[in-house]
């Protein structure tokens, strides 16, 4: 189901891999339902070199609604990480030399212990180096955290600061981890799993205020109650949008215009 009286509202979606191989049939027709639905911006964080064309050629043709990231995404530390690091690091210059369209973050990056604990040594030193890239370039960073909680904070603590600044994604932690992360000047990317019966964030996340919240779909994964299961898109960002106005008890209106409002401070645009 559609919604195109949402059209006025500026909806933003902070992380959407809108150049996944599950979009291949239908890319085009996924970005028009995302916008009909009133997403007017598209946060696109990479994953590895594999997909930088990709990233490129959907900014090429939705030069005003994309916005892309650079990083290397922690499940894809493998034994090149050092070569995909380069690139990541060669890729940000690039654009910075051309004064070209810049990137936005960097990211997704962070740390992953579900999927593989034995290269956790080399996904402290790849998040570590990535944030000093960020750094470097004035850039804020978008985290991936999977079962890594004390991890990635331990590594946070070591860099914080000032120029330490982006976004938690896909935050499921606790009030506690929530407080810890918008303490290093950290947004709580909230998704598909505010709206899950088992999600556990919406217990408690009336207790942040939403000036520390942005919203994201992290298309095609993590759908959306009532899409849970199925393939995630843009479009259902506005199913995310109405849980956080059940939740906040304000209107979608407001909460669309707050989160998109977060998002431009992060981002700088």
């Amino acid at each position: 189901m559609y919604f195109g009286y949402f059209y006025h509202m500026i909806l933003t979606d902070t992380h959407t891999h809108i150049y996944s191989e599950a979009f291949d049939e239908d890319q085009d027709e996924m970005m028009q339902r995302a916008i009909a639905n009133g997403v007017q911006r598209f946060f696109v964080p990479a994953i590895d070199a594999s997909y930088t064309k990709a990233m490129y050629d959907i900014e090429s043709r939705y030069p005003e609604n994309v916005f892309l990231m650079m990083g290397l995404h922690p499940t894809h530390v493998k034994e090149n990480y050092q070569e995909e690091l380069a690139h990541v690091e060669a890729e940000l210059q690039k654009r910075s030399d051309q004064h070209a369209k810049n990137f936005y973050a960097v990211g997704e990056i962070g740390i992953d212990l579900y999927w593989d604990t034995s290269t956790i040594g080399a996904q402290i030193e790849a998040f570590r180096y990535q944030i000093k890239l960020a750094k470097q370039h004035q850039l804020p960073i978008v985290i991936h955290c999977r079962e890594a909680f004390k991890e990635i904070f331990e590594v946070l603590e070591s860099e914080k600061g000032e120029d330490l600044y982006g976004i938690f994604h896909c935050f499921t932690g606790t009030l506690e981890d929530a407080h810890r992360a918008i303490g290093y000047n950290m947004k709580l990317g909230i998704g598909g799993v505010v709206t899950f019966k088992n999600g556990k964030i919406d217990q408690f996340l009336h207790q942040i205020p939403l000036e520390h919240v942005v919203v994201e779909t992290d298309a095609p994964y993590l759908a959306p109650t009532p899409y849970r299961g199925k393939r995630n898109e843009s479009a259902y960002l506005i199913n995310i949008l109405n849980r956080l106005a059940e939740i906040y008890k304000i209107p979608v209106s407001e909460i669309a215009a707050i989160t998109t409002t977060n998002s431009k401070e992060i981002f700088d645009i």
